[in-house]
């Protein structure tokens, strides 16, 4: 029977989980046990780097490295040795597969889920590989907690926390005061419709004007950019607020649109005057 069941990589400051195993349980007390172990993942920098929470029928051990916690779910029977001897290999494993940087930058949970098939292959190793073959790695960690032991807690003693989505709990931010537009008056609708008109008449008639002007006079270029100017300011007339001041913009726009067109009509009548003369 496998006594290590679950397991879990989290990133400490802020308890975003990165990975996890995909293994799935019925058993009613595993899966509170679970709930307990992603309560725990919120608060582990609270605690010192090892740690177990025991309860009924299961445990949980955690060991961080740096800002990175690797928990796990294990039998009663499941010697507590072992347990930190396969949370270290999966600390390996882990730091031997993402950059620092990278891990910083995980922002949705679970960012690193591909990294379960690692954890199967570890977990299957230490379930069904004898002790005598793990006989050093064993030994060097029963050193390593004799002198630091892990802190002991109660499964019962962890709390639940509410608003729990995938193990991880979301920041909600103050709820912003709602305010309702003013609906769309006949009249704004009338002007909106008649500056969109406009625009695409100014639209039509700059690019017109543009083609003539590049052909034969290619002195009614101002013409052409006046046009595409007032076009232009129907367009941040649509959007912007300060309509009256666009409409203003466009008045001298058009006014001066006028006067090229005036100035250039003159100056093809005495050319054609200058031609009838010279015939």
């Amino acid at each position: 029977m496998s006594m290590i069941l679950f397991a879990y990589v989290v990133r400490v400051r802020d308890g975003l989980p990165l990975s996890a195993s995909t293994d799935f349980h019925l058993n009613q007390d595993f899966l509170e046990c679970r709930k307990r172990l992603k309560a725990l993942s919120l608060i582990l920098a609270q605690y010192p780097n090892r740690g177990t929470a025991t309860g009924r029928g299961f445990s949980i051990h955690f060991h961080s490295s740096g800002d990175i916690a690797y928990m796990g779910i294990c039998t009663s029977s499941c010697p507590t040795v072992m347990a930190f001897c396969f949370l270290e290999e999966l600390q390996w494993k882990f730091s031997a597969s993402y950059d620092s940087t990278s891990i910083s930058l995980a922002t949705r949970p679970y960012a690193f889920l591909e990294f379960d098939n690692i954890i199967q292959k570890v977990k299957y190793h230490f379930n069904y590989t004898s002790c005598s073959q793990m006989k050093n790695s064993l030994e060097k960690i029963q050193e390593e907690l004799k002198f630091h032991p892990p802190v002991l807690l109660k499964l019962e003693d962890i709390e639940l926390m509410n608003g729990m989505i995938n193990g991880y709990t979301e920041v909600h931010m103050g709820s912003a005061p709602i305010y309702r537009m003013q609906p769309v008056t006949p009249l704004g609708i009338l002007s909106l419709v008649l500056s969109i008109m406009c625009g695409a008449l100014n639209l039509i008639r700059g690019v017109h004007l543009a083609e003539y002007s590049f052909q034969e006079d290619h002195e009614g270029i101002g013409n052409v950019i006046a046009f595409l100017l007032s076009f232009l300011a129907c367009i941040f007339q649509w959007y912007g607020r300060k309509q009256l001041q666009l409409h203003f913009l466009l008045k001298i726009l058009r006014r001066e649109g006028r006067r090229m067109r005036g100035a250039s009509c003159q100056k093809r009548s005495n050319f054609s005057g200058d031609e009838s003369a010279i015939l």
